[in-house]
């Protein structure tokens, strides 16, 4: 327990000294999971929306295969997403492995498949008959789609949250494809593990209670605006 209490009070006395490396990692950590969130968002909902509202033959199959992705180990993702950015990888001549945008992708590839899950189960659960009133109104399908994600932006609200907290989280991808390298590509959850494999316990938990101060008020923001659109 006193090592505990040591730790909340080392997570204070970082944030109230505006701890200059702290301070770095935690930016950091925003800008590469906000960024991977980000294109999640677009990638998730467009696909998620697309096999939704489409007929075609193995449509169960691409849905068990999203649904698979939802559960996609941020380990096996780090060691494709590492080997592709090899220097004698496919991808390596972009000289990108351990830098921040490398992580970005990573982060990105494992948010997608949640995004896109949560999605395609929200316009699923959507009336069919909708989709038909929307039409005979004089709706082009483009406005068509763009309405039905508008009646499903509590649970795509859902997403972000799911998305986000997936990756602000995730410390296997991350180390495979950052290389937890000071000053440049280290973030909350690779410091922390860092500084757990050295003993450094109090250290360590005062950035675990930074990472969940953090994941902490996103989700608020992110709620209180879910919360504001729901229907009274």
């Amino acid at each position: 327990m006193d090592l505990i209490f040591e730790g909340i009070k080392k997570a204070f006395f970082l944030l109230i000294t505006f701890d200059p490396e702290v301070m770095g990692i935690t930016l950091l950590s925003l800008q590469v999971s906000g960024t991977a969130t980000l294109i999640s968002l677009f990638v998730g909902i467009s696909i998620g929306t697309t096999v939704a509202l489409s007929r075609f033959p193995g449509k169960r199959f691409a849905v068990s295969l999203i649904n698979t992705g939802m559960g996609l180990p941020p380990v096996v993702v780090g060691l494709f997403v590492t080997i592709f950015l090899w220097r004698n990888g496919p991808l390596g001549f972009f000289e990108m492995l351990y830098t921040p945008t490398a992580m970005i992708i990573a982060q990105a590839i494992i948010a997608t498949p949640i995004v896109m899950g949560i999605t395609l189960a929200a316009i699923q659960q959507l009336p069919q008959k909708l989709r038909l009133q929307i039409l005979a109104l004089g709706a082009t399908r483009l406005r068509m789609v763009w309405i039905l994600i508008k009646e499903a932006k509590l649970p795509l609200l859902a997403a972000v949250m799911a998305g986000f907290g997936g990756v602000i989280s995730e410390v296997g991808a991350s180390i495979m494809v950052g290389g937890n390298i000071k000053g440049y590509s280290r973030v909350l959850t690779t410091a922390t593990v860092m500084e757990t494999s050295r003993g450094n316990f109090e250290i360590a938990i005062a950035l675990g209670i930074i990472l969940l101060l953090l994941a902490y008020f996103i989700n608020l923001i992110l709620t209180q605006i879910q919360q504001r659109e729901r229907p009274r």
